[in-house]
């Protein structure tokens, strides 16, 4: 399989800011072709990558004001190697977080998917409660909502969606968490995001969105929730979001059955 990936954010920064951008494939991957820049005004500007949890990879770029344009682009040929779990991950990712409380929802999760002892099943089984009681809809949730606050409103978008599933399955007991990914076959194209479960010894993808076949994905970040996984965060000062533009496209967009178990690869 081969995925190309690219995005493009534009931003009108009008106090000097210091942001980091989490736009580029993780380090799992290894990319035949890749390339990261950022202009002010037209005028290439400095950045540094760093080196996050799980692969990530971000880049930090002090800006002054202006007009700041970030492009990145990926081609990704393959599958990359499985991503392990050491024991600490694990506890980390078994914790209610900031935008996905399984300490409220466990008694919903028991109530809910008792009795459900297959791990295949139980995924899918949440994957599809989840996706059947939210409507997805553009704008609907604000930046700050959790997944308590999402199943209440009965609507989200794709991150909304994540957190629900994630603190769903922490309240069972089953390690998740949340992940930015770039989505094939998405529609409208954007980035996505998804939920992952420690089942069976390997990280497996629940999407109850059902919007882009799981095995194309290409992660980005990977953390406890949307804290750990914006694609733009303003360390400091104030930038304007102006445009946004994601494509993703594979040579092969299989069927995607939700019954079955799916690792980012």
């Amino acid at each position: 399989m081969q995925r190309d990936v690219s995005s493009r954010i534009v931003l009108d920064v009008t106090q000097p800011a210091d942001l980091v951008f989490a736009v580029a494939a993780s380090a799992q991957y290894a990319p035949s072709a890749e390339e990261f820049s950022a202009t002010l005004d037209g005028s290439p500007v400095p950045w540094r990558e760093v080196a996050d949890a799980h692969g990530t990879r971000l880049h930090r770029i002090s800006s002054g004001t202006g007009r700041l344009e970030v492009v990145y682009r990926v081609t990704i040929e393959g599958e990359a190697a499985a991503v392990e779990a050491s024991e600490s991950d694990l506890l980390v990712y078994g914790r209610p977080s900031r935008y996905a409380e399984s300490d409220a929802l466990a008694p919903t999760a028991a109530g809910e998917f008792a009795g459900i002892d297959d791990p295949a099943q139980l995924l899918a089984s949440v994957a599809s409660w989840v996706g059947t009681r939210l409507a997805y809809v553009a704008g609907s949730s604000l930046p700050t909502d959790g997944a308590t606050r999402t199943l209440l409103a009965r609507q989200g978008v794709c991150r909304d969606y994540a957190h629900l599933c994630v603190a769903l399955l922490r309240g069972l007991g089953v390690p998740a968490r949340q992940v930015a990914v770039y989505a094939p076959g998405l529609a409208p194209m954007d980035f996505h995001a998804v939920a992952e479960a420690w089942i069976e010894g390997a990280w497996r993808v629940v999407d109850a969105t059902t919007l882009a076949p799981r095995s194309t994905l290409v992660r980005i970040a990977t953390g406890r929730d949307a804290a750990d996984t914006a694609f733009l965060t303003i360390v400091s000062g104030r930038a304007d979001l102006v445009e946004i533009e994601v494509t993703a496209v594979a040579d092969v967009l299989p069927h995607d059955d939700i019954d079955h178990l799916v690792s980012i690869r």
